[in-house]
Parts: C-alpha cells; structure tokens; sequence
C-alpha cells in the first residue's frame, strides 16, 4: 500500500457531516434572533421617515398658503409638487416628485390629504393622514397632522385629531 492512498489509516482533511450540521444549526439560531430585531428596526425607520415626510408637508402647506393667499391651502398634494397645475404659480415645486403627488406612498406608508374649504373658493384648513400599508409589517402607527403642525399617532387605526401627540 503506498502511502499516497487515502486508506492508509491516517484522518482525511475536512469537517465531518455532524460538525457542518452544528455550524448550520448555530448560523439558524442567530438568524432566528436577529430577523425580529431587523423588522422592528425597519418599522421603527419607516415611521420616522414617514414622521419627517408629513413635517415636510406641513410646512409645504404653509408655504404655499403664503404664496397663494387667494387659494389658502392647496386642492390637493400634486399642487405641490414640481408637476402643478397653475392654480397658484407660485405654489408649485415646493416638494419633490415622490411627495407631490396624488397619493403618494413612500417608507411602506400611504398619504391620505383632505383640504377643507372655507368658503368664496379658499381652502381655509386641511388634514394629512398616513397609514401604513401594512400594519405591522411596514409600520406599526398611524399619523395624523392638520394646520397646527401638531403630529398625533394611533397604533391600531387611522390617527385623528384627538389621538396622542408625537412626543
């Protein structure tokens, strides 16, 4: 028997089926612990874009109402955006493309605006919404805003503006 053979009763290099199947089960372990904290994590990063983005929004509006005293608050988000209709010249592109929109959707939430008109064809208030588009998978809270700037959350519904102020 020569000594190059593998049978010569010396150990072969490489690990066995039971170390590999323990070096599995340990990788499993650690991902079984970390995917939680990662979608907690993902919610908690989309609510707090979500937060900033209606933050952008409400000064947006208070922008534009400034900009067109004759409209007051605009008709609708696009109004904002840098694709607006000329209601108020210079009301348009106060917001970017992704929030300027009809019904924007952005970080896993959904943008809901609602003007309330005040009469001789002004819109004197508003209310911005944002839900998440899957609760509890893309965001646990809904969020709420209106002309105070005050943001109010709900964790199991729509926010309104009787629900808990942001902090």
């Amino acid at each position: 028997m020569s000594r190059n053979t593998p049978f010569n009763g010396s150990r072969q290099r490489g690990f066995s089926l039971i170390e590999l199947l323990i070096v599995v089960a340990i990788i499993l372990i650690i991902a079984a612990i970390a995917i939680p904290n990662f979608l907690k994590s993902k919610m908690a990063t989309n609510e707090t874009s979500t937060v900033a983005s209606m933050r952008t929004l409400n000064t947006a509006m208070i922008t534009y109402q400034s900009q067109c005293p004759t409209v007051g608050y605009p008709a609708s988000l696009v109004d904002l955006g840098p694709s607006a209709p000329s209601a108020c010249v210079g009301g348009a592109n106060i917001v970017d493309n992704i929030i300027g929109v009809a019904n924007p959707q952005k970080s896993g939430y959904s943008f809901t605006y609602a003007p309330v008109p005040a009469g001789g064809g002004i819109n004197g208030s508003y209310t911005l919404n944002a839900d998440p588009q899957s609760r509890g998978v893309t965001g646990q809270r809904s969020f709420y805003t209106d002309p105070s700037g005050v943001i109010r959350y709900n964790q199991g519904a729509a926010a309104a503006s009787t629900d808990n102020p942001l902090q």
